[in-house]
């Protein structure tokens, strides 16, 4: 099977970001593809300190890039057509009100590896739980959370590895996620 448009954009921006030394993480549903729970995506969805997104659009804008939105992180992949998100360094999930969790520094968070830079699972999951906890229009976050709770699996006991502010929805997610399908 071959790699879908988002698969095909992240694989070229990856590539940039890494020739250019611009620390990121991968953290949407293609980190979550990586982490063990298979969802289909649409959009590239990364990390990155604001000084090296203005860097990278310094260079990349009109080169295959475009901002979908002025002066933000919404950009498009105008060779694919592919939405690329890019949330920044200490910003805040979901509703970008200040909380206990926020965006790390992907300089010093992120994993090196194939396919790309991602963050430890704990803080992708504190990240994704944060997101729903606080913005219903993110609801599909906390669902990714349940998916890979059953298809990773996870275990009960991750729940010590996150921040105690997520800490209970996780468990309750967990406890959703043990619960069999009828049909």
């Amino acid at each position: 099977m071959g790699q879908s448009d988002a698969q095909q954009a992240a694989q070229r921006l990856v590539a940039i970001l890494e020739a250019e030394g611009l620390p990121y993480a991968i953290i949407g549903a293609l980190a979550l593809n990586e982490y063990g729970h298979r969802r289909v995506t649409v959009d590239v969805d990364l990390v990155m300190r604001e000084a090296d997104l203005q860097t990278f659009k310094g260079r990349w804008l009109g080169r295959g890039y475009a901002e979908r939105v002025v002066g933000t992180g919404k950009l498009i992949d105008t060779e694919r057509d592919v939405h690329v998100d890019v949330l920044s360094t200490g910003r805040f999930p979901g509703d970008d009100k200040p909380k206990p969790i926020a965006f790390p520094d992907p300089a010093v968070s992120a994993i090196r590896g194939e396919p790309f830079a991602m963050l430890p699972l704990p803080m992708w999951v504190e990240l994704k739980l944060a997101s729903g906890m606080v913005a219903a229009h993110r609801a599909k976050d906390l669902v990714d959370v349940q998916e890979l709770v059953r298809s990773a699996p996870l275990a009960r006991d991750f729940a010590i590895e996150l921040h105690p502010w997520v800490r209970d929805r996780f468990l309750e997610l967990w406890a959703l996620a043990q619960v069999e399908d009828p049909f």
